[in-house]
Formats: structure tokens, sequence, C-alpha cells
């Protein structure tokens, strides 16, 4: 199992349907179902944490807060 917490950045096993295709998100709210924001698009989208922790590849870097999207201020 992947220990995760709050505005971890994660790498999903697949890409986000959105046009940068990105496989990085980070954790946005943790509880029975996780909020995961894309880092490519900026969408939020809240999975259950069963399926989350099927999903989930790895944990890519653990941050003290929101991480800046590229393009958007």
């Amino acid at each position: 199992m992947v220990d995760y917490t709050i505005y971890d950045v994660i790498e999903m096993k697949k890409s986000h349907p959105c046009e940068t295709r990105s496989k990085l998100f980070q954790i946005v709210r943790l509880g029975a179902d996780i909020k995961i924001k894309c880092l490519g698009c900026g969408r939020i989208l809240m999975i259950d944490r069963a399926e989350f922790n099927d999903k989930i590849k790895k944990v890519i870097s653990h941050n003290e807060g929101p991480v800046p999207i590229a393009g958007q201020k």
C-alpha cells in the first residue's frame, strides 16, 4: 500500500483524458472519498478510497501546500 497525505503529488496508472494527458495529480482532500486535482488542466476529480488505492501508482513528492498549475494564475 502507498502512504500518502494531503497535498502530495501522485502518479496514477492511467492518464487524465484532458488535452495534456497528464498522469500527475495532487491530493486536495482526504476522507472516505478522495479529491485529486489534475496538474495538467486543473480539474478536480472525486474518487472513493478503494478505487483510488487501486489506481494510484506512486507518490512523486510531499508538499506543504497547493502546487500551481502551469498556464493558470
